[in-house]
Order: C-alpha cells, then sequence, then structure tokens
C-alpha cells in the first residue's frame, strides 16, 4: 500500500477539507483528490462523504483512522530506531559470568549498564568459565565474565580484557577458630595452618585456572593439596565451610558473602593472584558490545586494590561474619 496515499488521508481526515489538506502536504488539490480515490478503489471502500460545504470520514475511515494513524507512527520512528541501533541503545545483549563475579564487578557493571542503556535487553546468565567460552564460540552468547586462564590461552577467535585482578584470601569454619584447632597468626593464615588444612574448591575441569591457583599455592607452602569436596557454586563451597567440612581460598571480593560459622583471613604468605576478565568474539562489531565493554572498563578502573593492598583487612572485615 502506498505510504504517501495514507498520509493523504489523515491529513484530509485530521483537516475535513481538501483544500486546507492540499496545502498542508505542499500539493494541489486535484492530485490530492486522485490519490484518495486511488485508495478507496484499492480499499474497496469510501472513505470519505462530499458535500459542497464539507467532508466526512465515513464508518469505515472512522475506525480505520487510528490504524493508519499508529502504522504511519511507526513507520516515522524507523529512521531514529536504526539510529539508537547503530548507537547501541536498543536490543538484545547476552551476558554470561562465574559465580565469583557476584561479589566483585557484576553487580555495579550491570547496574551502570542498565542506567545508561535502559532499553538494552541485558539477559544474564551464570556459567563456569569453559562453559562460557565454548556458548561464545557457538555464538549464543554475547560476552562473558570469565576467570582468566592460567597455562592455556583462549581460542584465537575471542578477544579478551582484564577487569579485576585480587589475591586469594581463606575462608575457614569459625568452629575450628573457636575450639582451636586452628589459630590464626596475627590475623592471617599460615602457610602450615593451609597445608594442614582439608580443601574445598572448584573441580579442575570446570575452573582450571583457579583449582591451579590454590593447588600450587598449597604446594608452594610446602605440602600436598587435601582436597575433602568439590563444587561448582562459591555459595555452595562457603556452606561447606560453614560446616566445617574444610576450608577453601576464595577471591578477596567474596568477604562480601556473609555467612554464619565462617571467617575470612588473609594469607600469611604471598597470596595468589585471581584475574577476572571479559571475553568476547573478535568478529563481533555490534555496539551494544562495544558500550558493554566501555562501562566495564569504567567499572574495573573504579574497583582498583585498596590502599595497602587487598590482603590489608582489618579484623573487622576479615573476622566472622
Amino acid at each position: 500500500m502506498d505510504v504517501r496515499r495514507l498520509r493523504h488521508f489523515v491529513a484530509v481526515a485530521e483537516t475535513r477539507h481538501f483544500g486546507r489538506a492540499a496545502e498542508r502536504l505542499h500539493m494541489t488539490q486535484p492530485p490530492l483528490s486522485q490519490s484518495i480515490m486511488a485508495l478507496e478503489n484499492s480499499l474497496g471502500a469510501k472513505l470519505f462523504t462530499r458535500s459542497k460545504r464539507s467532508v466526512a470520514l465515513t464508518a469505515f475511515a472512522e475506525q480505520w483512522l487510528p490504524e493508519v494513524r499508529a502504522a504511519l507512527g511507526r513507520l516515522d520512528g524507523l529512521a531514529e530506531t536504526a539510529r539508537r541501533i547503530q548507537r547501541g541503545e536498543t536490543g538484545q545483549l547476552k551476558l554470561s559470568f562465574v559465580s565469583t563475579a557476584d561479589y566483585s564487578l557484576l553487580p555495579s557493571l550491570v547496574q551502570r549498564f542498565r542506567q545508561l542503556y535502559p532499553d538494552v535487553e541485558l539477559t544474564l546468565s551464570e556459567a563456569t568459565s569453559d562453559i562460557q567460552t565454548a556458548a561464545l564460540l557457538d555464538n549464543a552468547c554475547h560476552a562473558g565474565i570469565i576467570i582468566a586462564p592460567l597455562h592455556t590461552p583462549l581460542p584465537d577467535a575471542l578477544a579478551y580484557r582484564q577487569l579485576l585482578s585480587e589475591p586469594l584470601i581463606a575462608a575457614v569454619p569459625a568452629q575450628w577458630i573457636e575450639s582451636g584447632r586452628l589459630v590464626p597468626v596475627d590475623g592471617r593464615l599460615s602457610p602450615a595452618a593451609v597445608v594442614e588444612s582439608p580443601l574445598i574448591l572448584f573441580p579442575r575441569h570446570v575452573a582450571p585456572s583457579f583449582y591451579d591457583r590454590v593447588t600450587d599455592y598449597v604446594r608452594a607452602c610446602g605440602g600436598q593439596p587435601t582436597i575433602a569436596q568439590q563444587a561448582i557454586q562459591m555459595q555452595t563451597i562457603i556452606s561447606l565451610v560453614s560446616a566445617g567440612m574444610g576450608i577453601a581460598l576464595v577471591p578477596a571480593s567474596l568477604r562480601h558473602l556473609a555467612r554464619t560459622g565462617t571467617r575470612y583471613l588473609p594469607l600469611q604468605s604471598r597470596a595468589p593472584e585471581l584475574e577476572t576478565g571479559l571475553v568476547w568474539r573478535r568478529e563481533d562489531g555490534s555496539p551494544m558490545l562495544a558500550n558493554l565493554l566501555d562501562v566495564a572498563a569504567a567499572i574495573a578502573g573504579e574497583q582498583r586494590p585498596p590502599a595497602g593492598g587487598w590482603t590489608d583487612l582489618d579484623e573487622k572485615t576479615a573476622g566472622n561474619v
């Protein structure tokens, strides 16, 4: 259907006068009359009843006019919609994340992005780093927050940007400290205590970088890792710690996860760093993705280590939560 004829119909319907409608449309009256007649012929229905003094809408035209206005409104908005898509201000963006990010970067990133781009549908899903990598390669998501690989590089098709590097701290059962089974040294966990304690950690096949950092640290402390239990959710790991099954070495930001029966202690010897970053497909030129990368970079800059380093956790922060 000719869009020009629809605009002609609306102009006559609103002015109820062919002459004034022609002036509004910057055309003469005869072509306007011919356009309306052609539209009526294509519809097989009259739109106006005419007399020497007035023009009135038919019953059919009264009902059809709101639909035509709505259709033209959508057409008029297409250009602006196209510009907003080009600016990354509308659409759907799929972001996956590891569970540790929920206690560091993710809340700030999501809040800031939604404030800046409220019309972008941001779809979130929690997944381990290996699953996220596979999903990106399969075009099943746009970006992921992962734990940086330690020994194996990412596939060439993926790009990576570091967002946060933080030391590991120890999550320990409060009852072990209260009973004297574990004695902190100046509020910190000694290498000997790390070696002597059973560990709760991620399975290596789902989080090889995390697993290797923890087990390498235990070996650097002079012992061999004794794994009491494995779990793929950080909340589950902390729950098992609170139940007294063992200790866990977790990112410093996990101290925000308050759990009765769990205490967070800095490590006495130099703690390994756990790096979290954003990964995406190199070929993805989506403006929405570019906006996400910019927001993530800004958030990462705001979440630098505290003055004096991450491991300078005071007794209140590191104590029983």
